[in-house]
């Protein structure tokens, strides 16, 4: 069952620019009344607009509020949870679709306590709180015989499955611990007998997309003047496109959603994590494929 239907609801986190805004596009386009949660105050206020724009012409177009927060903080969780239960709200306590999608990037030197507590605190506690807070919600949306599909998507990193050197050690650790809980959830919901064929849960983890994070300013991309847009490196996909491919997997009620890019093909996202996982079953070096001792080893794999 799909939960992109006219009058569902959808809470994202992380929404007011690349993959959470084009989603929120995405619901708007299907009739669907939205909260977008960001932190980033100037992105939220454009928002509206520019979920709108990329929506296009819909015959029966949703509504978008807006909420400000740090997913970090727990008290603004507190203040959320408020605006999904305000009485008379568009919301009103139901949700159909949560995606907990909010994160950052950043280099971590070793020695830099405050900068792990930065990335860690919002990729891997921003979405214990989410759980914490809204899981209830959703299920409770879904709770009865008559009850409309639910889902809960949760966005991760191929960096917290492959575990890259040379980047952010707090980035990925932050989203290999995403990843973990995200399978504990799927889990323990696919036991509990009320919901376990309602609520759905999903990994997406996107492959190279042109966000904030890699240079597409939400506000420069979507604004009216498109001299001032940036140019997408030809490798990226546009956060469309991710959406598009979470869409159809969910659908497909896929769990892994492993997006590729024009760079990286489903088949070599696959051989990367077979080789990764083989450091640990094959008792190679860790981080074996960036080692130049395995270059050669590495190479022939990829190759097959």
């Amino acid at each position: 069952m799909s939960v992109f239907k006219a009058g569902n609801t959808a809470v994202i986190t992380g929404g007011a620019s690349g993959i959470g805004l084009a989603l929120a596009a995405k619901c708007l386009a299907n009739g669907m009344n939205v909260l977008v949660a960001d932190k980033d105050a100037a992105s939220l206020a454009a928002a509206p607009k520019h979920a709108a724009q990329l929506a296009g012409n819909s015959s029966s177009p949703g509504s978008l509020t807006t909420h400000a927060m740090d997913v970090s903080k727990l008290e603004d969780w507190a203040a959320l949870k408020s605006a999904v239960d305000a009485t008379g709200g568009p919301i009103q306590g139901r949700i159909n679709l949560l995606v907990l999608n909010a994160g950052v990037g950043g280099r971590t030197p070793w020695t830099d306590v405050e900068a792990f507590h930065k990335i860690l605190d919002v990729n891997l506690w921003g979405v214990i709180h989410g759980i914490a807070t809204l899981l209830p919600s959703v299920q409770a949306t879904a709770a009865g015989s008559d009850a409309p599909a639910t889902s809960i998507v949760i966005t991760g990193s191929k960096q917290g499955i492959t575990n890259p050197p040379g980047t952010s050690p707090a980035y990925n650790a932050s989203k290999a611990a995403v990843r973990a809980i995200t399978e504990q959830l799927a889990f323990d919901l696919a036991k509990e007998e009320n919901v376990q064929k309602k609520t759905t849960v999903h990994l997406l983890v996107p492959g190279w997309t042109f966000t904030g994070l890699s240079g597409n300013d939400p506000i420069k991309q979507h604004g009216d003047d498109a001299a001032q847009r940036p140019k997408k490196p030809d490798g990226a996909w546009w956060p469309e496109q991710v959406v598009e491919y979470l869409t159809e997997a969910m659908t497909a009620n896929k769990f892994y959603i492993i997006c590729p890019d024009n760079d990286v093909t489903e088949e070599m996202d696959r051989k990367r994590i077979l080789w990764s996982a083989g450091d640990i079953t094959e008792g190679r070096e860790p981080l074996s494929r960036w080692r130049p001792d395995y270059k050669n080893a590495v190479d022939a794999w990829m190759k097959k």
